[in-house]
């Protein structure tokens, strides 16, 4: 995994990319600043982010919460020095998987890495999961709105319209969603056929 480490502390950065490489991984940078992660981030597009929280300029919360933004959300492991429950509040706020104090050994890394990326596919898929009920749903209205303009142009019953619209998709090797896109799109040509 292609990791970005973002540390201010140039020894522990050292540390941390040289754990990262032993566990088989390819550290990226080290950052010094959360600004310069966010730049390095958009120019590397890493497979995961390790960010110290407290850092100059930009924190590694700022910084993750700023590139989830930009479309660049990775699983994120924040590390610090510093014992503060409002830290931990934060980071769950910002989105982070993984939580390690200093200092860090490589077991804890490799495990905090673990469930990161873990954590991470299952939001992907929880995403993709909405998305697709979504489209549903959108799918399921102009079906619906398709089925109604056949219904009142050419006085068909509910069943039967929807039948049409079946049959059209079938003969047409098309998504029934798709033929009703193209008949709310041809609504105009159905219009006549209600005057007469």
């Amino acid at each position: 995994m292609r990791v970005l480490v973002a540390e201010d502390d140039p020894v522990v950065a050292l540390g941390l990319a040289e754990r990262l490489r032993s566990l088989g991984h390819e550290p990226i940078g080290p950052a010094g600043d959360g600004a310069q992660a966010i730049e390095m981030a958009r120019a590397s597009l890493p497979d995961l982010y390790l960010f110290d929280i407290e850092m100059p300029e930009v924190d590694g919360l700022e910084a993750a919460t700023r590139l989830a933004g930009d479309g660049l959300r990775r699983p994120v492991v924040v590390v610090t020095g510093v014992e503060d429950p409002g830290l931990i509040e934060r980071s769950i706020a910002s989105g982070v998987s993984a939580y390690l104090m200093k200092p860090i050994d490589s077991r804890e890394l490799d495990a905090a890495i673990r469930l990161a990326a873990a954590r991470h596919a299952e939001y992907r898929e929880l995403e993709a999961e909405v998305d697709r009920a979504q489209q549903a749903l959108e799918d399921r209205k102009l079906v619906e709105r398709a089925k109604g303009l056949l219904m009142s142009a050419l006085d068909l019953s509910e069943q039967d319209a929807f039948r049409r619209l079946q049959l059209t998709a079938r003969e047409r090797n098309l998504r029934l969603a798709d033929v009703a896109a193209r008949i709310v799109e041809q609504q105009s040509l159905l219009e006549p056929k209600r005057n007469r």
